[in-house]
Order: C-alpha cells, then sequence, then structure tokens
C-alpha cells in the first residue's frame, strides 16, 4: 500500500525542505477554510508526493466511506455500529439507523440537557443549600478529557457554576476536588453510557456518601449521563435527570451530546450551540471541499506522509494557547485509541505501523523543556503547531505577538536550522580559540530540516473549538480508512480492564490468585506485606 510512498521518501529524504521554496509554494501547499489557515509547505512533501498522496483516496474509496458514515451505516463493523457523533451537532435532520430517523431524539435530548443547564446556570434548578455554586463531572476516557478539555479552552465564555473534574480512581484525586466545595451547593454528574464503568461508579459512590454527610436527599443532586435508566434509578437519579446517547455515540466523539452537559452550564446553552456550529461547518466543508482544500484530508495525508512512509513514531501537538494546555491530551485519546491499531478491517495483520504515539504541551513551556529533543535529539519528530491571531487579552497583545513570535520562530528554526560555520562563528563570538571553539561550535549546531505544519485559527471562540475537534476526528478517520483498520473500536482496552477485576480480590486476600504469573505474584506479595 505505501510502498511507492516509502520510494518516495527514500529518494528524497536528504534533500533540504527550504530548497523546495519558490514564490508560490507558500500558498499552494495551505489550505483555508471557514477562517482556518493550514499551512504544510515547511515538509518534504513536493507536488509528485502530493500527487501520490491524493491517489491514495481513490484507492481506498474514500469519498463512499465518508458518505457511509454520514449516512449512517455500520462502519464500525467488530460492533456492529453506526458511526453517528456528526448527528449529535446537526440542526436539522433526517439520519437514519437501520431506517429509523435518529434526528428527533437527538433534538429532543438537546433541548432538555440545555433546558436543565440554564435551569442550573439561573438557579430556578437549586441544590438543598440554595443555587448551584459548583458542578463535578465523574467519568473517564471521553467522558471526562472532552468537557474538561472544551472547559479549559473556552473559559472566558464560562459565567455559570465553577467546574470540576473527577476521572481517576485512585481516592486522592476525589478527594481533593471535593475538599473545598459545599455539599449543598454541589451538583454531581455521573457520565457513564452502561453506568457499569468501575472507575466512574466507585467515584460516584464515594461522592454519594460525601454529600450524604451533610444533604438529606443526596442523590437528588446527581445527574445521569447514560443509557441504563434501570441502573440510575438503582442509583437514586429521578428520571428527569437522566440524559442518554445511543450507542453509535463513542466515548472519544461523545462530547458533543449529553457528555456535554458540564461544558454547557458552564457557557451557556447560546454559546454550546455556536460550539455545535462549528463542528457542523466543518462536517460540510469535509464532505464537500476538493480533497487538495480539504483541511481534513491533507491534515490526515500529512500525518500519513510522516508516520507511513518516513517512518517517524511521533507526533508533537503544540497549541500556542494556554486554554489549550489539555488538547494534547484530547488527542492522545482520539487518535490513538482511533488508530493503534494491529489488526486491520479485514482481521489480518498490518504490515506497517498504524497510528503515531501522540503528545504535547502548549508552548512556550514546552520550548523549556522537550524542545532540546525536537531540535538537536536524533529522533525526527513532525511536529503541529496551532495559533491564535487574535487573544481573549487585548490588554496584553505584546504578550501575545511575542507568544506568536515565539510559535513561528520554532518552525523557522527547526526547518532552518544552524549549520557548522555559522555555530563557529558564535563560538568565536565568545572567545574559544583552536580545538575547544571546534568543540564548543558543534554543540551549537541545529540540523534543521525538520518538518512542521501550523494551522492558525482566528480566536478561541466556541465555534472555533467545534471547528478544530471536527477537524481533528476527520482527520483521524481519514488516517484510519487509509490505513485500513476500524477507528471506532477500541479492544485494546479490554483486556487490562478484565485482569484488574480478577486481580482486586487477590489484593483483597478474598482469592489466592493462583492463575497469575510469577511476577505479578511476587509484586501482590509485596503490597500485601
Amino acid at each position: 500500500m505505501f510502498t511507492d510512498l516509502k520510494e518516495k521518501y527514500t529518494a528524497v529524504r536528504g534533500r533540504q525542505i527550504i530548497s523546495l521554496f519558490d514564490d508560490q509554494r507558500a500558498g499552494e501547499f495551505s489550505v483555508q477554510a471557514d477562517g482556518l489557515f493550514f499551512d504544510y509547505s515547511k515538509t518534504n512533501i513536493d507536488h509528485e508526493t502530493r500527487d501520490m498522496l491524493l491517489a491514495l483516496l481513490g484507492k481506498v474509496d474514500l469519498p463512499e466511506k465518508r458518505a457511509a458514515m454520514f449516512s449512517g451505516e455500520k462502519i464500525n463493523i467488530t460492533e456492529d455500529r453506526a458511526v453517528l457523533h456528526t448527528a449529535l451537532r446537526r440542526t436539522s435532520g433526517p439520519v437514519f439507523v437501520e431506517g429509523c430517523d435518529v434526528m428527533e431524539q437527538v433534538l429532543t435530548t438537546r433541548d432538555r440537557m440545555l433546558d436543565f443547564a440554564e435551569a442550573v446556570r439561573s438557579g430556578a434548578v437549586q441544590g438543598q443549600g440554595g443555587a448551584y455554586t459548583d458542578v463535578v463531572n465523574i467519568g473517564i476516557g471521553g467522558s471526562d478529557l472532552g468537557p474538561a478539555m472544551a472547559c479549559l479552552a473556552l473559559k472566558p465564555y464560562a459565567r455559570g457554576p465553577r467546574c470540576h473534574f473527577v476521572s481517576n480512581v485512585d481516592g486522592a484525586h476525589v478527594t481533593d476536588v471535593l475538599a473545598n466545595l459545599d455539599p449543598r451547593t454541589t451538583l454531581v454528574i455521573v457520565a457513564s453510557k452502561t453506568f457499569t464503568t468501575i472507575e466512574t461508579l466507585t467515584n460516584a459512590q464515594t461522592a454519594l456518601s460525601w454529600m450524604a454527610d451533610t444533604v438529606e436527599r443526596p442523590a437528588d443532586q446527581f445527574v445521569a449521563l447514560s443509557t441504563a435508566e434501570d441502573k440510575t434509578s438503582a442509583f437514586g437519579i429521578a428520571a428527569d435527570r437522566v440524559f442518554g446517547f445511543e450507542d453509535w455515540v463513542g466515548g472519544r466523539y461523545s462530547v458533543w451530546g449529553p457528555i456535554g452537559l458540564s461544558l454547557a452550564i458552564a457557557i451557556g446553552a447560546e454559546h454550546f450551540r455556536a460550539f455545535l456550529g462549528g463542528a457542523e461547518a466543518m462536517d460540510r466543508h469535509f464532505q464537500t471541499a476538493a480533497a487538495q482544500d480539504n483541511l481534513p484530508i491533507m491534515l490526515a495525508l500529512v500525518g500519513v506522509w510522516h508516520a507511513q512512509a518516513a517512518r517517524y513514531a511521533t507526533r508533537a501537538v503544540l497549541p500556542y494557547e494556554q486554554r489549550l494546555s489539555r488538547f494534547p491530551a484530547y488527542l492522545q485519546q482520539l487518535e490513538m485509541e482511533s488508530n493503534g491499531k494491529g489488526v486491520g478491517i479485514d482481521g489480518h495483520d498490518l504490515t506497517d505501523p498504524s497510528g503515531p504515539i501522540v503528545w504535547g504541551e502548549p508552548g512556550t513551556n514546552g520550548q523549556h523543556a522537550f524542545y532540546q529533543l525536537i531540535h538537536q535529539g536524533r529522533h525526527i519528530i513532525p511536529c503541529e503547531f496551532m495559533l491564535a491571531k487574535e487573544s481573549h487579552e487585548p490588554h496584553l497583545t505584546h504578550q501575545h505577538h511575542l507568544l506568536q513570535a515565539n510559535c513561528l520562530a520554532q518552525s523557522q528554526a527547526l526547518m532552518l536550522g544552524r549549520d557548522l560555520p555559522a555555530a563557529r562563528k558564535i563560538a568565536e563570538a565568545k572567545g574559544f580559540e583552536g580545538a575547544e571553539l571546534e568543540r564548543q561550535a558543534r554543540h551549537r549546531v541545529f540540523t534543521g530540516n525538520r518538518p512542521s505544519t501550523t494551522l492558525i485559527y482566528p480566536k478561541l471562540t466556541p465555534f472555533c473549538l467545534g471547528q478544530l475537534i471536527a477537524l481533528y476526528e476527520h482527520r483521524v478517520f481519514v488516517e484510519g480508512v487509509i490505513l485500513g483498520i476500524n477507528s471506532f473500536d477500541q479492544w485494546g482496552v479490554e483486556l487490562g480492564k478484565e485482569l484488574a477485576t480478577a486481580l482486586e480480590p487477590v489484593l483483597k486476600g478474598d482469592s489466592a490468585g493462583g492463575q497469575n504469573d510469577p511476577s505479578t505474584v511476587n509484586l501482590v506479595a509485596q503490597l500485601r506485606v
């Protein structure tokens, strides 16, 4: 599948990226859509390479598979499910699953959720100690990463109760979050589709006990984001405080629906609808724009070039926006849980690595941490910079310009580097001579020729954040189709959960644990000493 691309990479790997530039390259190797600008000119992709990458789309029938996803076909074949997170941000239908239009239920649930959010914000719905001051979202994976990331990103729009997030089953997490809250004015959201997720339900029980110490009817201050109404009822949560979503919405794609309740409470219904509108705009762009002018497609093809042709094992996502500090972690789950597969959709082992390792931190913090390795280490790490034209702090414009300058400087430095003669001049200026000059100069050499892309967006608004998340969702889909994998299951999380369930009674001393391997038996013994 990728043989020609690998051969092409081998042929050009020593070529300097800067040598590709002429008067047209910067414009020709960039894409614009709805205020977003994606520049991939600082990569070793030339016209021939781009044509080869675009040709992949026809070989894998991307247009047909894209249409199948949006139309509600069961493209998640291992779980026999449709993949319709896109329906959660639509404003009108129809969308059919097995002959039934799902949009009426989507819109009804959305209206219920947003009405509830507004009632909490206005004080029409209160706790047993008065208007809610705090909201605690208890979830894990997508039920935590999505709303937690989005609430931080959209903090300038947050006028509702303070939102807090608990995910880790480590008791320290729930303890520290609840420590300074008033149970009488705290609303707890339990986010679990099946209402069986062990970490979430354990933390929910802890929160319920905390609430019961002060509040007469503790379950009255709980909300469930779940389809398991029998289990939420047994927990004590009233039916009108249960917001469900269908099995065709995966956890890491679920922030658009009830899982986004905490975000809706924080920013309000109007801004939440704008958030959905940004995603819907990206959906339209993805479905209608020509491939070479299509943001998700080109972002994906650059990723395929780096991961499958060049065999770069990782990609760094580097938002120069402090409020996007959780965005790399969000993308870790979105991309690595979706495309971190070893088996193709046909059931055969993949011959090429699938999705890369995704990681990152916001700039400029990373510049004083891991950028050393990015610039001078032996690993080549494609960098994906993100940068806003405008900040939410107009009184600190000088700081935003400094931030922008740092971002652009990093991508420039990665490409241009610094050769030995230039490094010698720097060493000479510092007074070094002879062999010491040569040694000092070599420490100041930057090989350069390291690829990066830059995504510029107007301002981090609810609409813009919706665009960005949907952009990366569709990138994952395109890469998955090219790789020939199912991006919408996650069997890799199952085995560890099964083994943990079996090990818990062993650690408690209720079981001998004779089926465990010698190392695990020894570790258990150390923990039980």
